[in-house]
C-alpha cells in the first residue's frame, strides 16, 4: 500500500511558502494589471492569503473564460491572480508527493520534462523497436475531451491514496469543484495540470506493470506505444479501453489507431517522426508561413516593429532546430530575409539568411 502523508496544511500556510508561490505565479507576467495591483501592496496581500488559508476561510474567485484557436479551439478558464498564488502554494507541497509515483515516460507538465524530451524519447523507442523487430507498429491513443471528462469522484479517490490530511483534502476538493460539479477540470489552472497527470498515472502503471508494455510514452492525454506484433497492440488497446471505461470513466476518441511505421510517420508532439529523421507538422509550417507573410506586410506599412518579427522567427527556428529542417528553413525564411533585415542578419539571427546569402552551412 502506498505511503500516505498527513500534517501538510501547516506547510501550505507558511508565509515563506506563500511568498515563494507568489514569485512562481508572477513569473513571465509581472507587468499584467492584476499582478501589479497585487504587488503594489505585496505584504498586505500575502498576509491576506496566509490568513484566509490559516483560518480556513479561503474561497476561489470567479473564473474568466476566453477561447483560443491554435492549434485548435479550446476554452480557457483563468482565475484571479490571488487564487493562482494559492494554487502554487498548494502544489509546492503536494506535487513532490505525487511526482515520486510517476513513471519516467510521462513527459507533460513535469520539472525537467517537456515536448523535446518526449520527442527524443519517441525517436529512441522507435529505433530500438526497429532493431528488435524489424517492422514496427504504432498504437496512437488520444482521450476524448480529456479535461472536461475527468470524474471528480475518481480523482478524489486517487488523491486520497497519497494524502490523508483533512484540511489539505478540503482545500483540494474546493478547488476541484470550483469550476464544474461532478465532472471536468478547467484548462488554465496549475492544479488541473497536476490532477490530469495524477489521473492518467493510473493508466501508466496499468500499461507498464499489468500489460508489461515496454515502449510506451505519454504526454498528457496523448499516448504512443510501439510493438512488432500488430495483434499484440490490438490486445493492448482492448485492455486499455476496458480500464479507462471501468476505472477512470474515460473514452478514447476516434483518432485512436494502429498503423505500420514504415509506411507512415508518427505524428506526435508537433513533429512527424520516423526512425531516421523527423520534420515539423505540416499544419505548423502552413500556419507560420501565413504568419510571416502577414508580419512582412505589417512591417512594410509600419504597423509591426522589427523586434516582433525577429521574435516570431527565432521562436519558429527554435522549434525547427530539433528536426531535419535545413532546406525547410531556407525555403520559408530566405524569401522574407531582405524585407525583414535588409539582406543581412549579422548579430541578429545567424539562422536567417538574406535572399542572396549563402551562409546555410552555419545554420
Amino acid at each position: 500500500m502506498a505511503k500516505t502523508f498527513k500534517h501538510l496544511y501547516s506547510q501550505i500556510c507558511e508565509f515563506d511558502n506563500i511568498h515563494r508561490a507568489y514569485l512562481k505565479a508572477r513569473r513571465g507576467k509581472r507587468y499584467k494589471r492584476d499582478i501589479l495591483r497585487f504587488s503594489a501592496r505585496l505584504e498586505e496581500s500575502l498576509i491576506d492569503v496566509h490568513n484566509d488559508l490559516s483560518w480556513k476561510s479561503y474561497t476561489p474567485g470567479p473564473y474568466k473564460l476566453f477561447t483560443i484557436h491554435e492549434p485548435k479551439e479550446r476554452v480557457i478558464a483563468a482565475l484571479p491572480f490571488r487564487d493562482r498564488v494559492v494554487h502554487h502554494a498548494l502544489c509546492n507541497i503536494i506535487e513532490p508527493i505525487f511526482e515520486r509515483s510517476m513513471i519516467y515516460d510521462s513527459h507533460a507538465c513535469r520539472r525537467g520534462m517537456g515536448v523535446l524530451t518526449g520527442v527524443l524519447r519517441t525517436t529512441k523507442f522507435l529505433r530500438a523497436a526497429r532493431r528488435r523487430w524489424g517492422r514496427v507498429y504504432c498504437l496512437k491513443m488520444d482521450v476524448e475531451k480529456f479535461f472536461p471528462s475527468i470524474d471528480h469522484d475518481v480523482l478524489k479517490r486517487i488523491i486520497r491514496r497519497r494524502i490523508a490530511c483533512p484540511d489539505t483534502l478540503s482545500l483540494i476538493d474546493m478547488i476541484i469543484d470550483s469550476h464544474t460539479a461532478g465532472r471536468g477540470l478547467p484548462i488554465g489552472n496549475l492544479t488541473s495540470q497536476l490532477w490530469a497527470n495524477v489521473y492518467l498515472n493510473e493508466l501508466d502503471h496499468f500499461v507498464k506493470e499489468r500489460l508489461r508494455v515496454r515502449y510506451y510514452i505519454r504526454y498528457m492525454d496523448d499516448v504512443v506505444v510501439f510493438d512488432g506484433d500488430k495483434a499484440r497492440l490490438h490486445a493492448v488497446l482492448a485492455e486499455v479501453r476496458g480500464f479507462m471505461a471501468h476505472v477512470l470513466r474515460l473514452r478514447l476518441n476516434g483518432k485512436t489507431q494502429i498503423f505500420p511505421v514504415d509506411q507512415r510517420c508518427v505524428d506526435f508532439l508537433g513533429y512527424r517522426i520516423w526512425p531516421d529523421y523527423r520534420l515539423p507538422r505540416k499544419a505548423n509550417i502552413r500556419r507560420n508561413k501565413r504568419k510571416f507573410r502577414k508580419q512582412c506586410r505589417q512591417y512594410l506599412d509600419g504597423s509591426a516593429p522589427l523586434g516582433v518579427i525577429l521574435c516570431s522567427v527565432a521562436s519558429w527556428i527554435g522549434h525547427c532546430k530539433h528536426a531535419d529542417t535545413w532546406r525547410l528553413r531556407r525555403r520559408v525564411l530566405s524569401g522574407m530575409a531582405d524585407v525583414v533585415t535588409g539582406g543581412t542578419t549579422t548579430g541578429i539571427l545567424p539562422e536567417l539568411p538574406g535572399a542572396d546569402d549563402d551562409k546555410w552551412e552555419a545554420a
